[in-house]
């Protein structure tokens, strides 16, 4: 079981001035001063010469042909005696070497262009305040819609944040009675959005009205810490270990209900097929269901049980160019980012971060990995797919970073944590060419207004 609210400790960013001493370093052979020569620099034949005067006596003009003239002038270019200095003061640069293969290398280089590597912000874009975030591990209450507009609960209250312009407004505050909010979703039109809250009820909202559309009741018999949406399948997990399919278009709304996990439900995801769904829990269990498999008339069997965590599971992401390939994360006594092929149920790879991983999000544009985490950090990792290699540390959070949401076209990732500050980060960059429009969504929403 993993721990719901703590303290964490502050650590202060530590600098890194490596790079700057690898500039300030200097070869010790250009540690020279400009008036003395540098001996392994000269040409000593050649400046007994010039000293000499070993030279050809000059003959009169006239006598020497125009042909010797220029037969003498291309010598002295071979062997370089158009030299006039004799002392040097620094080595010349090495000349660049003419293999055997370097046409070829040449061609190859030219045929496969070296792709610039990209600059990673460390710092966030953008600092927001968060007042009254509920420092709570199992609860999920940020997220992105495709809207371009951020929704975040903070106690009892919903805020929007436009991320076109900046604007924030306030959606919904919640009666002290059936407070906090303890999740909420945008649906898949970016329009509508789910409201979980601590009473048991999903709260269903229009933004663009800024009007209740209706209300789920009757299917959890606690707090409601998890949701996400199957088109018009809403997919609700609560701390009674229940996980219910709503469909939101008619009034009996339990469609199918999932019974696997004994303790409270704090992540789901349903894949981008929409035909299987992930869920983890305070139970340390990870399930997988197949839509194909569910069942009206009795509670849902499960597809895989994966016991492999020893800590809760919340932590939770489908990868974007592998259909099959679920990422899960663990809690602070498990620490570990695994991944799993979910058509075999076989666990491919263990990553121990060292610490509580609270959230993970693919890019959209590059295989690489986002994970945030708690103590003692407190930071956002990004790797990359499948070394697992770290390629960036970005740090600025004082708290455990417990959510994460992501921008509609992939660049931009926000972050909350129990500092109560919320961070914009350009971790992702963009795609590398524009991707053609979305798909229209089909509005699921259209008779909800009539249903109470």
């Amino acid at each position: 079981m993993d721990a719901g609210s703590f303290t964490s400790c502050n650590k202060s960013q530590s600098r890194n001035p490596l790079q700057e001493q690898f500039l300030q370093r200097r070869s010790n052979r250009e540690n020279l001063d400009r008036f003395i020569p540098n001996r392994s620099a000269m040409d000593f034949d050649f400046a007994h010469y010039m000293l000499t005067d070993g030279r050809v006596e000059k003959e009169p003009a006239g006598v020497i042909s125009p042909s010797r003239e220029a037969y003498r002038k291309q010598l002295k270019e071979i062997f370089n005696m158009n030299r006039t200095r004799i002392l040097a003061f620094k080595n010349k640069p090495p000349s660049p070497v003419k293999g055997l293969f370097s046409e070829s290398i040449s061609s190859v280089q030219q045929s496969k262009p070296v792709k610039p590597r990209r600059h990673i912000s460390q710092s966030s874009e953008r600092t927001l305040d968060a007042p009254e975030l509920v420092d709570d591990y199992y609860l999920n209450l940020l997220d992105w819609g495709s809207a371009n507009v951020l929704a975040i609960a903070l106690g009892n209250t919903v805020y929007l944040w436009d991320a076109s312009d900046g604007s924030t407004s306030e959606l919904v505050t919640i009666d002290e009675e059936n407070g906090p909010v303890t999740s909420v979703r945008w649906a898949p039109d970016g329009k509508h959005i789910a409201v979980g809250l601590n009473n048991s009820e999903i709260h269903l909202w229009d933004s663009s009205s800024n009007r209740q559309l209706r209300t789920l009741r009757g299917g959890h018999q606690s707090r409601v810490g998890s949701l996400d949406w199957n088109n018009h399948i809403l997919t609700t997990g609560g701390m009674d270990g229940l996980i219910i399919n709503n469909d939101v278009r008619v009034r009996n709304h339990i469609v199918e209900t999932y019974r696997g996990h004994h303790q409270e439900v704090c992540g789901l995801k349903w894949s981008a097929s929409g035909q299987q769904l992930a869920s983890g829990g305070n139970d340390n269990l990870l399930h997988i269901w197949d839509r194909g498999m569910a069942s009206s008339n009795s509670p849902t069997q499960w597809l895989y049980r994966l016991e492999d965590h020893t800590a809760a599971v919340k932590a939770l992401a489908w990868c974007p160019f592998q259909s099959n390939l679920l990422t899960s994360g663990g809690g602070g006594g498990d620490q570990c980012i695994k991944f799993w092929n979910t058509h075999t149920g076989a666990c491919l790879n263990s990553v121990n971060t060292g610490s509580q991983v609270c959230s993970l999000l693919w890019s959209k544009n590059e295989r690489e990995l986002l994970s945030s985490h708690g103590f003692t950090q407190n930071q956002l990792t990004l790797w990359k797919y499948p070394s697992m290699v770290k390629l960036a540390e970005l740090t600025g959070h004082t708290s455990r970073v417990l959510f994460m949401a992501q921008s509609p076209d992939g660049c931009t990732v926000a972050s909350a944590a129990a500092d109560e500050t919320l961070r914009c980060w350009n971790v992702f960059g963009a795609p590398e060419s524009a991707k053609p429009a979305p798909k229209t969504i089909k509005e699921p929403f259209s008779n909800i207004s009539r249903i109470r």
